[in-house]
């Protein structure tokens, strides 16, 4: 996977350039200071990224819907990690 990382200060001045970047699928990492601070990606790329994290709630949701059990955070990841 290929970046691309710019001070903060590159979204306010060259906005053009990141804008075009996200758009070809390149994240733009940003920084202040020297320090990484936010990443802008396309809408495109942040649905794929969460489109399997949204559809994982809604089946629980629809789970937990038809049926009285309650799981404690810990019982949820005790039985993921096995």
């Amino acid at each position: 996977m290929t970046f691309d990382i710019r001070p903060v200060s590159d979204l306010r001045n060259k906005y053009p350039e990141i804008e075009a970047t996200v758009k070809e699928g390149t994240p733009v990492f940003l920084t202040k200071n020297g320090y990484g601070t936010m990443v802008v990606m396309s809408l495109e790329e942040y649905s794929r990224l969460t489109n399997d994290i949204e559809c994982s709630l809604d089946a629980a949701d629809a789970q937990a819907t038809g049926s009285s059990e309650r799981l404690s955070h810990e019982e949820v990841f005790k039985k993921n990690r096995r």
